[in-house]
């Protein structure tokens, strides 16, 4: 059951006594915007319990749009009992490697801001705060909502984004969003999304705005720039919204990098 369940995204408790439950209860956890699967609330991460049907004919995907997924499951002891999980926790051991394929991604959109001058006003302390606790670039930041939503904190896209950063209602829940339209909730996890995204992206500032646009898996997809007009026209947006903001902050102005993958043609 093991091999077949994995692969469809949803752990089992796995134990040397076999049950006859009908039903598993599968821990969706979330820390800094990862997301993990694991058979017991992991310490640390907002867990959400999901009920799985041992029999059920499709395993539900529990990860969200992030591509192709290249984990590990682990094994630990967590209040005397064996917990499996996807992320690596204090004492865990490796069970084994696995491959999962989920959706592609978020839909791509041009963001509803226009490029214009730098409104260096607009939300100062917010972004401030944001770039101070994340280590993201505050212009990078201001650059993103200005293309986004152009700093309209109840902004709703046709796709669904909602608020000055333009979240996702699922990537919203991910970083703890109660309110989108709240404008701090939004730049401060916004800042945190595109934080994990520098991680992932080791600082290519293109591939994560594509991410950002688009969704990682859809940059996992097409492995790079994916050929969407849309994501194409925001990149270019957010490039010159940032050399501008940078300007209008005082800092130095960066040099152009390419891709750090090659970009779908």
């Amino acid at each position: 059951m093991l091999r077949r369940l994995v692969p469809a995204l949803v752990l089992l408790l796995l134990s040397a006594a076999y049950t006859d439950a009908q039903a598993r209860t599968v821990y969706r956890c979330v820390r800094d915007g990862s997301v993990s699967l694991s058979t017991a609330p992991e310490p640390g991460s907002r867990c959400v319990a999901k009920q799985i049907d041992d029999h059920v004919a499709k395993v539900p995907n529990l990860w969200g749009a992030l591509g192709v997924i290249n984990g590990t499951l682990y094994e630990r002891q967590q209040d005397g009992k064996t917990v499996y999980g996807t992320r690596k926790m204090p004492g865990s051991v490796k069970v084994l490697a696995f491959t999962v394929n989920t959706p592609p991604g978020e839909p791509a959109h041009e963001g509803l801001g226009r490029v214009g001058k730098p409104r260096i006003d607009q939300y100062a302390k917010q972004f401030q705060a944001a770039a101070k606790s994340t280590g993201v670039d505050d212009a990078w930041l201001r650059a993103i909502a200005h293309a986004e939503s152009g700093f309209d904190a109840n902004a709703v896209s046709p796709k669904g984004a909602q608020g000055v950063m333009q979240l996702m209602p699922a990537t919203a829940r991910d970083y703890g969003v109660r309110d989108p339209f709240a404008s701090a909730q939004s730049i401060d996890a916004g800042a945190r999304h595109i934080q994990q995204l520098m991680k992932r992206y080791r600082g290519d500032l293109v591939l994560v705005a594509a991410a950002y646009n688009a969704g990682i898996g859809t940059v996992t997809r097409f492995g790079g720039v994916p050929p969407y007009r849309e994501t194409r026209s925001y990149i270019a947006k957010v490039q010159a919204l940032h050399a501008r903001y940078r300007a209008a902050l005082g800092l130095k102005p960066l040099a152009a990098a390419a891709p750090g993958l090659t970009a779908a043609q």
